[in-house]
């Protein structure tokens, strides 16, 4: 303790001051570019600036009831593919540093590669909406606060038998935003791998959701070329 106190006493008060006031100021410029960053690359602009989703999957997005309805609510890429909470969502940013790779090496430049690796883009995103409980979608669609009333029978009696038999969204819900891919598996053939403790709190059973313009079940899957 003596030689610290004496190595500022050499120092100076005045320089530590200085050093100190620089060493915030350079945290301070790393958290705010950070948040930055992070709120940039949730864009929708950012998520269609590679011709791959602007051509694939963006292209097929449009129209869908995720990007125009009655109610004016839009889904962006990031509401469904991205986490919400704070410390998932900066696992996935790091995590997509591995689709910058792939980017470089042209792995899905063309329509017959996206094609070819399409399936297998399905399956590790229905993978990890399986293991979140669909949790995105849940972001928007809370199961409890679903009027039955409004939906149509069929959709009554699906969700009935999902709250019965412990289904998740994409089980049911799946081929809304993008085409579907050959192959011989869905997402309820997928197993879950250990539900991760995101359910929000007001919707804790793991129970599908609905669009608010069509509460009918499609069974065609869903896709993003993001992985985890």
């Amino acid at each position: 303790m003596k030689k610290v106190f004496g190595s500022l006493r050499s120092w100076g008060w005045f320089r530590i001051f200085w050093v100190s006031l620089l060493a915030l100021l350079v945290a301070m410029t790393l958290v705010v570019g950070g948040a930055a960053g992070l709120a940039w690359t949730s864009t929708e602009t950012f998520c269609i600036s590679c011709h791959e989703m602007r051509e694939n999957v963006y292209a097929e997005y449009k129209g869908t009831i995720h990007d125009t309805n009655r109610s004016g609510v839009r889904a962006i890429c990031t509401d469904c593919h991205v986490p919400h909470e704070p410390i998932a969502l900066i696992k996935r940013k790091f995590a997509a540093t591995g689709e910058l790779y792939h980017a470089m090496l042209g792995t899905i430049n063309t329509r017959e590669k996206f094609e070819a690796r399409r399936y297998q883009m399905a399956l590790h995103v229905w993978q990890r909406m399986k293991d979140t409980d669909s949790l995105e979608c849940r972001n928007c669609h809370v199961r409890s606060s679903m009027s039955s009333d409004l939906q149509s029978e069929r959709a009554q009696k699906r969700h009935a038998k999902a709250d019965a038999e412990g289904m998740t969204c994409i089980d049911c819900h799946f081929g809304i935003a993008h085409n579907e891919p050959e192959g011989p598996l869905g997402p309820r053939d997928l197993p879950v791998r250990g539900r991760m403790p995101t359910t929000p709190a007001e919707d804790k059973a793991a129970t599908p959701a609905t669009s608010a313009d069509d509460a009918t079940t499609q069974n065609t899957p869903t896709l993003t070329v993001a992985s985890d």
